[in-house]
């Protein structure tokens, strides 16, 4: 024991035969003779604790045991395996249609690894005890041995580099014609080891109550971008998990995908449909304003991300059917609530506000001519809309012609991601009052959110369109801290930021009866990663409130 020391390299033998160099971390002097070693493999730190004994009988140059020319030949050919194997026993574990890929790590750059594209074949390792029996022949054997051993290392090689190279060959002839196959060729092994679980089996589990719900609905490839051979970077594995792969490069260039996990209260795939978003996001605010709160639901995202299509309805070519949107669903429900003879009692009124604040003025949709409207706050320090219409509706059929007139005159301009973009915030407003006062009993806010953009994305456009988007991200980064503070149940609320805010203001103030909830729409393809990833963060900050 006195011959060792600690970080002193020596070979030791694994539970499954390979002898490898290890360095000493701890030595036990007492009656158990024992060495801690440990050792490196991949990005993992393995140790293990080895008999003195067995140290010995691998270790005999450092004792001065006699030894051989012969022996210590041997002992050098016992150390090295006839074909290498890989320090991470994971990495040519996965079998996909006859060909054999390497498994993925947690960490980024996983899919740099060399991956094999040739049936399996067993690759031969000659055993320990054979080599330490055929040591004992002349120099000659040992030369004979040593020259065999290179020719099967030689072998292997050049078999890795063939499978290496017919790999690449069929991720070339499978993503034929796509610029970025490398990037699907990682995205596809990656997700064949993914545990996806479908978001529609979670349709039967009840909604969250939280006082600020925060969540994510992906948007599928439309066909300009199908059309661009645009690949689809976002993957759900389950309802409240999304992955973002980002495409990345290595100092020596060498492309990998980073991938950005993201959890929130709930995520819809592409295959979900506005009836599954609506009944986990603004249905359970419906109940909350007949017992008398503030509800606020709002959709933000990139330009062309589906805000318009969540809020309002599907689009059909141009025409958009308002029948299927979060605006005609949720009044469908506060009519459907009226009925109930608990609120039947109540003699509730029912009456629905449009408007559109483009920059930081506000405009009247449901009024001819689209006036312009102002805001200001009265002695009471309640901010109101001064000639602003509220008209009563009595069934879901009205409510969609005033949804239709507003939407027919509300801004919007062209940009580089959508040709028909809203340029202004649009607030759809359904109000409940009691009786022959006409008091406030409670208020549900409807918001179809302007797109967020990013100033380089605008660098080319004309001057209005810049304005328009400074004055855009203005806004929404007013209304972020507005969250943020009922988050943390600030006492001061800054809704004074933004035209958005000040409109709103009655929906941030009044403690447990207000309820907020997000709706962040994303774009899955791979020129829109940036975006997402804003989007989510901005998406992310907001749900660490809760």
């Amino acid at each position: 024991m006195d011959v060792l020391s600690i970080n002193q390299q020596i070979y030791i033998r694994r539970s499954d035969g390979r002898v490898h160099l290890a360095g000493i971390i701890k030595l036990d002097g007492s009656s158990k003779n024992i060495v801690t070693v440990e050792w490196r493999e991949g990005e993992l730190t393995r140790g293990k604790e080895v008999a003195l004994d067995a140290v010995i009988g691998l270790n005999p140059q450092i004792y001065g045991a006699p030894c051989n020319k012969r022996a210590a030949s041997a002992q050098a050919n016992a150390m090295v395996s006839i074909a290498p194997r890989p320090a991470n026993p994971q990495l040519f574990p996965l079998n996909v249609n006859g060909f054999i890929v390497p498994r993925l790590s947690a960490g980024i750059g996983a899919q740099s690894a060399v991956v094999t594209a040739t049936p399996r074949q067993p690759v031969q390792q000659l055993p320990l005890q054979q080599l330490n029996n055929n040591s004992i022949g002349g120099g000659q054997e040992d030369v004979v041995r040593k020259v065999e051993r290179l020719r099967m290392q030689r072998e292997c090689r050049r078999q890795l580099n063939s499978q290496t190279r017919a790999l690449r060959q069929w991720c070339v002839s499978t993503y034929a014609g796509n610029p970025n196959w490398e990037v699907a060729r990682m995205l596809h092994l990656y997700r064949l080891q993914m545990q996806l679980q479908p978001v529609e089996s979670c349709g039967g589990q009840t909604s969250k109550q939280h006082q600020i719900l925060v969540c994510v609905r992906k948007r599928p490839l439309n066909l300009r971008e199908l059309k661009l051979q645009e690949l689809d970077m976002v993957s759900v594995p389950h309802e409240e998990l999304l992955v973002v792969h980002e495409p990345r490069k290595q100092v020596t260039l060498t492309k990998f995908l980073e991938h950005h996990h993201f959890r929130f209260d709930h995520t819809f795939d592409e295959h979900c449909n506005n009836a599954q978003v609506y009944e986990h996001t603004a249905r359970p605010l419906v109940r909350h304003i007949f017992e008398g709160g503030m509800a606020t639901c709002f959709a933000y995202g990139q330009t062309g991300s589906g805000k318009t299509h969540t809020m309002g309805g599907e689009f059909t070519g141009k025409q958009q059917n308002c029948r299927d949107g979060i605006y005609a669903q949720a009044a469908h429900d506060v009519f459907a609530m009226l009925l109930l003879p608990r609120y039947a009692r109540q003699g509730l009124a029912v009456s629905c506000s449009f408007f559109e604040l483009y920059g930081s003025r506000v405009y009247d949709l449901l009024m001819a001519g689209k006036p312009q409207l102002r805001v200001l706050e009265d002695g009471q320090q309640h901010i109101q809309v001064v000639g602003l219409i509220e008209e009563p509706v009595r069934t879901t059929g009205d409510v969609l012609t005033l949804l239709e007139l507003g939407n027919s005159v509300r801004t919007s301009g062209q940009t580089s991601a959508n040709c028909k973009s809203s340029r202004s915030h649009a607030v759809f407003q359904i109000v409940l009052r009691s009786g022959q006062s006409q008091k406030l009993h409670g208020k549900f806010s409807l918001i179809d959110l302007a797109g967020n953009e990013r100033g380089a994305d605008n660098s080319s456009a004309n001057r209005q369109t810049r304005l328009e988007g400074a004055e855009i991200n203005k806004s929404l980064l007013a209304l972020k801290e507005c969250i943020r503070a009922l988050g943390r149940q600030s006492a001061h609320l800054p809704f004074r930021g933004s035209k958005l805010t000040q409109v709103l203001r009655d929906s941030f103030i009044g403690g447990k009866k207000v309820k907020t909830c997000m709706i962040a729409t994303i774009s899955p393809g791979l020129r829109s990663v940036e975006h997402t990833l804003n989007t989510l963060r901005y998406a992310d900050r907001v749900k660490e409130l809760t």
